[in-house]
């Protein structure tokens, strides 16, 4: 609109014969046709949930964790009260539960030392977090729901049976799952092929007791690894 009122006004102070003569209209111009590369615009990334770093020293080596602050916030705020506190270092990985030639789980922490504990925490199940029992997962052990403590797990391979499975019937919550390592799985896979005693452990862990118990030396905060 401003081109065209710029025209009138010099048409209007032009000599009467030259306003007489029709003004050539523009050619049309075609708009410019899009590159034919054109690609729609690519999404924002969604950021990953934030994580915190923790560093179990055991006497085979390291294994590093990534914890669940923000899917999982009442577990891991639970174990790293008692890293904090200094509560885990000096325990051990007592258990290795083998279900299959990569397949099994490794459990450690107070086991039950009442000089260790702290109160139990509410259970969150991995139908609430969306964290499944996947390779190098570390989980809450537990008895009933609500009585996890200090003693977790972790797996080797997929374990899907010990997610909450909400359509069965009795006890059906799993166990919390807050975490996963991100260094060190081959320390967690010699754990699990650690000799274990046929006589030590009660009820259905009787056979499934480490002979020698793995010690943890020192349990860390240590910056979340980069995945």
């Amino acid at each position: 609109m401003l081109r065209y009122a710029v025209l009138a006004a010099l048409l209007g102070s032009a000599p009467l014969a030259a306003q007489e003569v029709p003004p050539v209209p523009a050619p049309a111009t075609a708009p410019a046709p899009a590159p034919a590369d054109a690609s729609p615009p690519v999404p924002a990334a969604t950021p990953r949930p934030a994580t915190i770093g923790v560093t179990l020293t055991t006497s085979l080596g390291p294994i590093v964790l990534e914890l669940e602050k923000e899917r999982a916030p009442i577990t891991t705020a639970n174990f790293l009260r008692y890293v904090d506190a200094r509560k885990l270092d000096g325990t051990t990985f007592y258990r290795a539960l083998r279900l299959g030639p990569d397949t099994g789980l490794i459990q450690g922490g107070i086991e039950g030392d009442p000089k260790r504990a702290f109160p139990p925490i509410a259970h969150e199940p991995t139908s609430k977090t969306g964290l499944l029992h996947t390779d190098g997962t570390i989980s809450l052990a537990r008895l009933a729901p609500g009585t996890g403590r200090a003693d977790v797990f972790i797996t080797v391979g997929a374990i899907p049976f010990v997610d909450a499975h909400p359509e069965k019937p009795g006890d059906n919550t799993g166990f919390a799952a807050f975490g996963h390592v991100v260094q060190g799985m081959d320390i967690v896979r010699g754990i699990l092929a650690a000799p274990t005693s046929p006589n030590k452990g009660e009820g259905v862990m009787k056979g499934q007791m480490i002979a020698a118990p793995i010690r943890i030396l020192t349990a860390r905060r240590t910056p979340p690894a980069t995945r």
